[in-house]
């Protein structure tokens, strides 16, 4: 399907599915003739129940960071998948992450393996993400912090 905005681009509408293969009512919205992104999407389009996170950082029940930027990242998503599971949510109801990093170079040199940890934790769905760089976050160790939005559908 495909939608055409008054003055703007024409847009493709493509349903996600779940692991299952079940379908989400999660819909990707991807503008015609823009490069298909690698890793997230452009925007989501989703109705139902709306579940967020705060910012949600590398530690674990005790309080404890874990050490490195890729660690703390597999925590925070952990973290994040854990806070789902309460909502009744599973990771392809994901509509949006906004991540927080101290240190964008870290975060660069670390594509790889983060790709990896991001699809151990949440699998192969790619909500719609932002990435901004900050001077530091509330806890002065923690490298990442990352808010969640998911939508549960009806």
């Amino acid at each position: 399907m495909s939608v055409t905005t008054p003055n703007g681009p024409q847009l493709a509408v493509l349903p996600t599915a779940a692991e299952d293969g079940a379908p989400t009512k999660a819909q990707i919205l991807q503008p015609s003739g823009w490069p298909v992104p690698k890793g997230y999407a452009n925007g989501m389009a989703a109705e139902g129940r709306i579940v967020v996170t705060g910012g949600v950082i590398g530690w674990d029940a005790e309080e404890r960071l874990a050490q490195g930027f890729v660690a703390q990242v597999r925590q925070t998503l952990s973290n994040i998948a854990a806070i789902l599971v309460e909502a009744g949510a599973r990771p392809e109801h994901l509509v949006r992450l906004t991540w927080y990093v101290v240190d964008m170079d870290e975060y660069l040199a670390n594509l790889k393996e983060l790709g990896r940890v991001y699809r151990d934790v949440f699998g192969t769905h790619y909500p719609a993400m932002a990435l901004v760089q900050v001077v530091r976050l509330v806890e002065k160790a923690a490298r990442v912090e990352i808010e969640a939005t998911a939508v549960i559908p009806r």
